[in-house]
């Protein structure tokens, strides 16, 4: 009988170097097809990535150990990736990071390696992630970030079969990655998950979990946690705000303990964070301003729009490249519709009189011809 579904690489590299060593050309591969019943093109797939010219392949010895884990169809234990297993997880440390609000909670929970899942809920913009990442990065924990969407399901998360020249092998996902590693997983804008999600329910109580499909139960390793952060509390966005957001499952939500609530910065925190990346403190100073002004009229329902600080971030980066204030400004504003965008460049015009925003408009003027002069 044909041996195509079931015939991998390491078969074929066998029986050929023991046949004909590690140079080899057609006339070895077709020995090869007719000793396992298959056909010419299917051994030359599972022969490609040794191929070297027009029917020529090398088998050399030192390729085939990792190419052998790397095709392996799962027998009782996940195949091992050695680039993955030996990757550095640890973020960097960012020297422009200033620590506010909650960072100092988080990284105690992160320290204290015990299991404890920890939601963070916020505006956008305002450093949830970038402060689990410096914590995480300070400490020198290992940290697996996941961005959800409303796609991210179990496959995703967790792993499943997948399909490596001809062979299907288990790849963990990385949910499993993290748990195996004690790493810190962060579920990024966990609030734009579906019901999908649902799939991390046993691991949110710290028990592992089980991989249905190559019967194996993974438990978490010491060290081990969840982070999630969201712009929403996960009952959904009702002013719009933040749409494609989801009312969570009330069980996964009771299943993270605590609830930190993210603030902007106050306003020597903010400016101390911009002053890390330009040092123009009057320009800072007055960005500030504006943004507070901004945002108190926000919080007071006067507008629909906010200035985070990452806006604030992204202006004065736009400042580095082009060296214009009033271009930086203007720039990282058009992503407002016209209206908005008008009232806040006006109000950065009365806090700041040094620059002039509005362009002015000379009046047309016109002969007694009519042309326009």
């Amino acid at each position: 009988m044909p041996r195509m579904s079931n015939l991998n690489v390491n078969e074929v590299t066998h029986y050929l170097t023991e046949n004909y060593g590690n140079q080899v050309n057609t006339e070895a591969v077709l020995a090869a097809a007719d000793a396992f019943d298959v056909s010419y093109p299917t051994i030359c797939k599972r022969l490609e990535m040794y191929k070297t010219g027009r029917g020529k392949w090398d088998l050399t010895a030192r390729d085939i150990p990792v190419r052998e884990q790397m095709e392996q169809i799962y027998q009782g234990s996940a195949p091992i990736i050695p680039e993955r297993e030996h990757q550095d997880l640890i973020p960097q440390i960012d020297d422009t990071f200033v620590k506010f609000g909650n960072y100092s909670d988080i990284r105690k929970i992160i320290q204290s390696r015990l299991f404890y899942p920890t939601f963070i809920t916020g505006l956008s913009g305002n450093g949830k992630t970038f402060s689990v990442e410096q914590a995480c990065a300070q400490l020198g924990r290992e940290l697996i970030r996941v961005n959800i969407t409303i796609e991210t399901d179990e496959d995703d998360l967790i792993g499943g079969f997948r399909l490596v020249n001809g062979n299907t092998a288990w790849h963990n996902g990385p949910v499993i990655d993290a748990l195996e590693r004690g790493a810190i997983l962060l579920l990024d804008e966990i609030d734009l998950a579906s019901n999908k999600i649902l799939c991390l329910q046993s691991i949110l109580e710290g028990k592992g979990v089980f991989l249905k499909k190559i019967g194996k139960h993974v438990t978490p390793a010491p060290g081990f946690n969840i982070i999630a952060t969201a712009n929403t509390k996960g009952k959904g966005s009702d002013d719009g705000r933040f749409i494609g957001t989801n009312v969570l499952n009330e069980a996964f939500l009771e299943r993270f303990p605590v609830t930190f609530e993210q603030e902007y910065p106050a306003s020597q925190t903010e400016k101390k964070i911009l002053s890390r990346l330009c040092d123009d403190e009057q320009f800072i100073s007055h960005l500030v301003d504006w943004a507070g002004i901004i945002r108190k009229t926000f919080y007071e329902g006067g507008i629909d729009e906010i200035i985070s600080t990452r806006r604030l971030v992204h202006i004065i980066r736009a400042y580095s490249i082009f060296g214009d204030k009033a271009k930086a400004i203007k720039v990282c504003l058009n992503r407002f519709d016209e209206e908005t965008k008008q009232s806040f460049l006006e109000l950065y015009d009365k806090v700041d009189a040094e620059i002039q925003l509005e362009e002015s408009v000379e009046p047309v003027q016109a002969d007694s011809m009519g042309n326009i002069s």
